[in-house]
């Protein structure tokens, strides 16, 4: 294994930071990256430097908003300067909303797609130049079941940017394979406990929508869908796992790695259906001619 240069988008907290960890440990160099690291973030910022330092790992903090294109082009270009180059990204950094769709403003999906969508697309744009010039990396993006598995309510805000996101993962695996650059996308199911995801999840903005649905004919469903996914999820699922899988991922030889890798304990039905998509690109490649496009090129 080849000791690689990886950013982690969105790594203050959750699968970010754990996966950030994970990869350390695995004898990376890696940069966990947040917003606010002079700010909210700045305990965390502190909390990485103990915890390299106690462990003997290179794990180095690097202020990136994705929300911001200065800040996602000053994120990388501090990486560059300080490492030499990069290798990896992480896409992972994303936010969740919890209530009716009819209920969140427009506005608040704009948010939404600017965090899951584009805030891939501003890291993205700051580092290909560079990643396409080395002639070789790899991008992994984080995303999630509900893309083309079971979709409960009240979450559609969510996933209607993660199956953006996905959608833009594919085009872009076979845009870049040419350049050297290979794609895997990791596909967790719905942890409910372990990570702050549903804890920390956005309402929506227009309470009288929403009280409109809690005294309707919805009045218990958010209750119920909440509780049914955590009924669903074994007693011993792991977030961790995700993390644990994306340093498999890495640590894979290039060329060999999975494009997509499903961590799903509950099995909502993602990795059925992935399949049959999955297999559906391929052919669809192989009828145009274009079948060299999904795999990485291996440049000299």
């Amino acid at each position: 294994m080849s000791k690689q240069i990886i950013l982690v988008t969105g790594a203050s907290s959750g699968f970010g930071l754990m996966t950030a960890k994970a990869l350390a440990e695995a004898g990376h160099t890696v940069y966990a990256s947040m917003r606010e690291t002079d700010g909210r973030n700045a305990p965390r910022v502190a909390e990485v430097v103990v915890w390299s330092k106690e462990h003997g790992m290179d794990l180095r903090t690097v202020e990136l908003d994705v929300q911001s294109d200065a800040s996602a082009e000053s994120g990388i270009v501090h990486v560059l300067k300080d490492a030499g180059r990069l290798d990896v990204i992480v896409h992972n950094a994303g936010h969740m909303v919890f209530g009716p769709a009819e209920a969140f403003t427009p506005d608040q999906f704009i948010q939404q797609y600017d965090v899951n969508v584009l805030g891939a697309q501003r890291v993205n744009r700051s580092a290909l130049p560079h990643m396409r010039g080395q002639g070789k990396g790899l991008l992994v993006w984080v995303g999630s079941s509900s893309t083309r598995g079971g979709t409960p309510p009240f979450l559609a805000p969510y996933f209607a940017a993660k199956a953006a996101m996905d959608a833009l993962a594919v085009s872009y695996s076979t845009e870049l394979a040419r350049w050297g650059i290979e794609t895997t996308i990791m596909v967790p199911g719905a942890f409910t406990k372990g990570t702050n995801h549903f804890a920390h999840s956005g309402k929506p903005f227009d309470e009288a929508r929403v009280a409109e649905y809690e005294a309707g004919p919805y009045a218990d469903v958010a209750n119920q869908a909440l509780k049914g996914l955590a009924g669903l999820e074994p007693a011993d699922a792991d977030p961790a796992e995700v993390a644990r899988e994306i340093v498999r991922v890495v640590d894979a030889p290039f060329g060999k790695r999975p494009f997509r890798v499903h961590v799903d304990p509950s099995q909502d039905g993602a990795e059925i259906v992935n399949g049959v998509a999955d297999r559906m690109r391929r052919e669809m490649y192989r009828n145009i001619g274009l079948d060299d496009l999904l795999h990485p090129r291996v440049n000299a």
